[in-house]
């Protein structure tokens, strides 16, 4: 903590808090993103500030149960604008696939600038030998397990799918399945795309200004600050309350591998993911009280046409 306190009042406030400022351009830029994808089959106006609003008490939720935040913004534009949960559901799916090839795409691009440190870090964390023997030993054990669970489905809505509650399972289906062909139909195909591109420009330029702020990292260069970017981002991946834990241990080991000793390594990670945090938790809580106020409205229109 000493250390800490030490490197806080050597950094430079400014960078650290125009750092915050183009993160939270980045989640209304998502917002937006997203809205792009809800309004494709809708006559209805949705507002992007109800969205980012939305947005924001998802990763409150994510805070207190790892992912239970993709659900809690569908339920929450689900009660302000009425939206189908299953088409919900389908985008939020969809917005993380996109997001997933995009970290693919660069998680190579990384591998091509930054080769040496990837063979580095696969020999010390990856035997190949072992990773080898695990596929051979529980390949066929998956196989036959997805064709008995396909068997069970198969003969489960064969014998009741008549019932009331596999047609509401099947309608809550299609409605996932439209939400994820929403993609073909966005009319702003250029915005969706521009935009997911510059999210994640935004997140290296959120990494990088914080490294440039701190005193132990501000000599690193671009793809070094990339390649920590992309492990803190497999980090956050984890299915752990907002990456705590997770993604420190992964940006503090690749720094060790750019020279930095493993206390400023965590230093670096300790104050990039609690600024984030705390802008999240911020954020989220005014979040809930605006949504309040949202669905407060909405509640005696309700009444009224009953």
């Amino acid at each position: 903590m000493e250390s800490l306190a030490e490197a806080l009042g050597q950094a430079s406030v400014f960078l650290i808090t125009l750092s915050v400022v183009i993160s939270i351009w980045g989640y209304w830029l998502r917002a937006w993103r997203w809205k792009l994808l809800l309004v494709v089959d809708d006559q209805q106006a949705i507002h992007t500030v109800r969205v980012f609003w939305a947005l924001m008490a998802g990763y409150l939720a994510n805070l207190l149960i790892p992912r239970a935040g993709e659900v809690a913004r569908c339920g929450v534009l689900k009660k302000t604008d009425q939206l189908p949960m299953g088409k919900l559901l389908g985008t939020v799916i969809l917005e993380r696939t996109v997001d997933l090839v995009f970290l693919i795409f660069i998680i190579l691009f990384t591998f091509i600038v930054e080769n040496q440190v990837f063979l580095s870090l696969i020999g010390e964390l990856v035997s190949l030998d072992t990773l080898e023997d695990a596929v051979k030993s529980y390949f066929p054990l998956l196989i036959g397990g997805s064709i008995i669970f396909g068997i069970l489905i198969f003969w489960t809505l064969k014998k009741y799918g008549d019932r009331g509650f596999f047609k509401k399972l099947r309608h809550f289906i299609r409605d996932i399945i439209a939400g994820l062909k929403s993609v073909r139909h966005v009319k702003n195909q250029l915005g969706f795309w521009v935009s997911s591109v510059v999210i994640w420009l935004i997140y290296f330029l959120m990494m990088y200004l914080v490294a440039l702020a701190i005193p132990s990292t501000a000599y690193l260069d671009a793809t070094s600050i990339l390649m920590v970017m992309v492990m803190g981002s497999i980090g956050m991946i984890a299915p752990v309350q907002g990456g705590i834990g997770t993604f420190h241990a992964l940006v503090t080991f690749i720094l060790t591998f750019y020279g930095l000793s493993e206390e400023d390594g965590k230093i670096f990670a300790v104050i990039i993911h609690s600024t984030q945090m705390l802008t999240v938790l911020l954020l989220g809580i005014i979040s809930v009280f605006v949504l309040l106020k949202y669905i407060g409205k909405e509640e005696p229109k309700r009444s009224s046409l009953r």
